[in-house]
């Protein structure tokens, strides 16, 4: 008998765990080149940009849903437009173009995609605190990119801002976003975006909304938070705590809108 002819179940599943493996192996050598590949991210974030055109021109606006351009809003401009992590992807759809706006993203390595798709709507992207990083390197990064966003500011850009801090807790504001106020003099102007048709990533730190076409839509822009020039500590915690609340109820209204009445 031939012994080497014979293949018992313990080494057809070896078999087939080598060739399991194998796809696999593969993955994992392609996966570092393909994330550092400019043209590869480039593709990647020309289909996001497309995808989100595609939910923006899919879903209706209802009834009560605030005009981005023009508008009473136009006299607090420019302004820092403040979002949730997670509940802010739509936002490049939905902004007006021709008017200039800069936003901050992380400096973490899964925010570069979101810097380039932004790109592509003709947003500036400044990159801000993040990522794997050490603490002083961060804060002298976060500190760099509050100055750019003053610049830009200064020079009648509006800012869209992410409030809440990268995995901290979600929907609470930071006081990032309340010191870029007083040192600019420019109101922060909560706003949110809903569509009736979302998928909520339950698991993400921050409930982060896959917005999806065909359904309605809604822009909710609060009441301008200004911060005075000399505000001090306890005041500063007091606007972070106003910027939360309002931030909080734009969101609120945003969903009432396109989920109807309960």
């Amino acid at each position: 008998m031939d012994h080497e002819g014979v293949k018992g179940p313990a080494t057809r599943s070896a078999a087939r765990r080598r060739r399991g493996r194998t796809p696999k192996t593969f993955w994992r050598k392609i996966r570092e080149p393909l994330a550092q590949s400019r043209f590869v991210k480039n593709a990647i974030a020309s289909l996001f940009a497309q995808f989100v055109r595609l939910v923006r021109l899919t879903n209706r606006a209802v009834d009560g849903s605030a005009q981005m351009s023009g508008g009473a809003y136009s006299q607090f401009e420019p302004a820092i437009i403040a979002l949730w992590h997670g509940q802010h992807l739509l936002t490049p759809a939905y902004y007006p173009g021709g008017r200039p706006v800069v936003a901050m993203v992380s400096r973490s390595a899964d925010a570069e995609l979101n810097a380039l798709m932004i790109e592509k709507f003709g947003i500036e992207a400044v990159r801000g605190s993040g990522g794997r990083e050490g603490s002083k390197r961060r804060d002298k990064g976060g500190a760099k990119a509050l100055i750019a966003l003053k610049k830009s500011l200064a020079t009648g850009k509006n800012v869209a801002m992410i409030a809440d801090i990268p995995h901290g807790t979600p929907r609470d504001a930071g006081l990032g976003i309340v010191l870029l106020a007083r040192l600019s003099g420019r109101p922060i102007l909560p706003a949110a975006i809903a569509t009736s048709r979302r998928k909520v990533l339950e698991r993400s730190w921050d409930k982060t909304t896959i917005n999806l076409p065909f359904g309605r839509s809604s822009i909710v822009l609060g009441a301008p938070v200004f911060v005075p020039a000399n505000a001090d500590e306890a005041e500063m915690e007091r606007k972070r705590q106003e910027v939360t609340a309002a931030l909080n109820a734009a969101t609120a209204e945003a969903y009432r809108l396109v989920d109807g009445p309960k």
